[in-house]
Parts: structure tokens; sequence; C-alpha cells
């Protein structure tokens, strides 16, 4: 995949025109999908997509369409950058369409409620196997309003199948892009899953005014809460110390970028989460994703007060300041339990 090619990224909100940029960068002729004819008329016409990356020129290279027949026509890979809810939707448009087989590169970061599935799981069932050739899933610390504007950035790649992750990385990889290979894919994709809702309980926590002490504890801890999920689904421990655990953890837990701390910020500071979600514009997949960890958790049996807490904050109504002071009151534990079980986990592995 050195060469350059006709790649097609669907979704062109923030993200996917982020990365549709860097492929850009590197020379491939990119096609970006958007169901929006006033956006197709914009990106081709002006070269912007002002309402997802205002003041960003997009690189003359890429072309968008609002035919996803044409999008698709011929090319080898496709990135798949749309909210986890519509992706079941978009997968069937695409088998409808598909004929000769192809890589899927997810960037979407979420967990399918009631199901339960990870989104590689979603898109195996969705595409047969004499379709969809790989599936890698692209994740890590990664703003699309930094990544459009070249500040440097790294994400990782993850693939049952390492030699298409290698290939994967070939494409983005660049001097501001930089491109790290993990085989872990259920770790990567449940670090940067369940890092929203961390995200959403840092914002709710700044919104209340209780300084950087409280988000300290509530990254530190939402990390131990992630890594014991994970590592009870088969992950590797090893992968939430890196950028698709603590990495991505920490840009979105701290940033004004991050649209799941946005929410949680306004929540924190005394709106309705319907309030909130129609003001953001944006999809905050942490909100969704809460659901389903909460119900992984009981399916796993593995204890997640954070994410217990804010499950009673969005979906019961929970006065926020309360669910925050009962989480700090809980009964005394050891900070230690869950490093022995992760490391016995490791141990296993």
């Amino acid at each position: 995949m050195k060469n350059k090619e006709s790649i097609a990224v669907v979704g062109a909100g923030s993200w996917g025109t982020a990365l549709a940029i860097v492929l850009a960068d590197n020379g491939h002729e990119v096609r970006l999908w958007t169901q929006n004819e006033k956006r197709v008329e914009e990106i081709n016409g002006k070269h912007t997509n002002h309402q997802y990356l205002p003041d960003v020129e997009l690189p003359k290279n890429i072309l968008a369409f609002s035919s996803i027949k044409d999008v698709l026509s011929g090319l080898d890979v496709v990135v798949l950058a749309v909210p986890t809810k519509a992706i079941r939707e978009v997968l069937q448009s695409i088998k409808n369409i598909r004929t000769e087989p192809f890589t899927v590169v997810h960037v979407s970061k979420g967990i399918e409620p009631d199901t339960l599935m990870r989104i590689s799981e979603m898109i195996r069932e969705e595409l047969p196997e004499e379709l969809c050739k790989d599936i890698v899933v692209l994740s890590g610390p990664s703003h699309a309003e930094e990544v459009s504007l070249r500040h440097p950035t790294t994400v990782t790649v993850s693939s049952e199948n390492m030699k298409a992750a290698e290939g994967i990385q070939d494409i983005f990889m660049n001097q501001h892009f930089r491109v790290y290979t993990n085989p872990d894919v259920v770790g990567v994709e449940i670090g940067g899953a369940l890092k929203n809702i961390i995200a959403l309980a840092a914002g709710i926590s700044d919104g209340l005014g209780y300084g950087d002490n409280a988000k300290a504890a509530l990254i530190t801890r939402g990390l131990a809460e992630i890594a014991r999920l994970g590592t009870k689904m088969g992950a590797d421990p090893l992968t939430f110390s890196g950028l698709t655990g603590i990495g991505d953890l920490i840009v979105t837990c701290t940033s004004v970028h991050s649209r799941n701390w946005r929410a949680g910020n306004m929540l924190g500071k005394g709106q309705k989460l319907q309030d909130v979600l129609d003001n953001m514009g944006m999809v905050v997949e942490g909100v969704r994703t809460t659901r389903a960890a909460r119900q992984l958790s009981v399916k796993y049996g593995v204890e997640m007060p954070i994410t217990e807490a804010l499950y009673g904050i969005l979906f019961e109504e929970k006065d926020p300041k309360v669910a925050v002071d009962e989480l700090m009151a809980r009964m005394k534990t050891n900070e230690m339990e869950s490093l022995v079980h992760i490391m016995d986990r490791q141990q296993e592995i």
C-alpha cells in the first residue's frame, strides 16, 4: 500500500475530514462521502468544511460525493468515519453496492448497547468475509482540529492481520501523523470507547468547579476501571498504558476540543442531557457507550463505579453533585487491588 491510491472516507464530519487531509497530504486521491449535498458543493467548490473544521483549507485532491456508489467504485481501502449508531446502516449500503473485496479501516469509538459488540464485531457481522478482506482499527489521542492543522499526532492501528495493519500504517503515516501498530484489537477498541465515559465524568467535575485534584482522580481511577473490564474481555493489560489507553484518556478528559468533555461540562453546570445534545451539533459517543459499558460490567461481573455514577446522571436524572460526592464516599479499598488483578491477567497471557 506504499503506492499512491484512491481511498474512500465514508463520513465527512470533523474526524473523517481530518483523516482525509492526512491521506491527501500523502498524495492519495481521497473520495469523501457525505449525504449533505450542500457540504459536497462546499468541499468541491471552496475546499472547506466550515461546520466541522472552520478556517481549514482542504487539499484539492479531496473530492466529495453524495453517492456512496461513486465513492466506493474500484477502491481497495474504505475508511469508516461515521458515528457508531450509523455504522450498520452504512455497512448495509456498502454490502448492496460492492462486489469486490476491500479493507475496512474504522476510526469510530464506541460499543453497541444491547448487542455489546465492538465496532469490528459489528463490521464482521454485517459484511461477508469474502467481501471484507481485513478490518483495521485506527485509534489514539487525536483531536480532529489539531490533526487538520498538521500538529504532531500519534495514533495506533490494530488488526487480526498485522500485515493489513502495517499496510494502513503506510498510507497514513507522515511527518505530522505518526502511526504505531498494536495486535490487541480488543484493547484498542475498549480503550478508545470507554475513555469517552471518563471524559464525560471529567467534564461534569469541571462543570461543578471541583478543580484539578478531582479530575486527576477521575482519570486515574477511570483508567483502572477501563483496564478491569478490558482485561476481563481478553485485552492485553499493557495496551491500556499506551496511546489508546492513558494517551487517549488524557487528551479527551483535559481538552476543550473534546465533545465528551464539553457535554459533561454543561451537565455539571446544570443543563439537561437533551438540551446538551441538541446544542452540541455533533454526536457525543460517551452517552451511548455509558449504557453499553454498564451492561458489560454486569455481564462480566466487573465493578465500574464511575460508569455507574455517570449512568445515574445520564439516564436516571441523578443530581451530578450527589453522584460525584457518593463516588468520593465509597467504601475504603486498596488502590493496588486493580493492579494485582491486571498483573494476574498479564501472567495468564
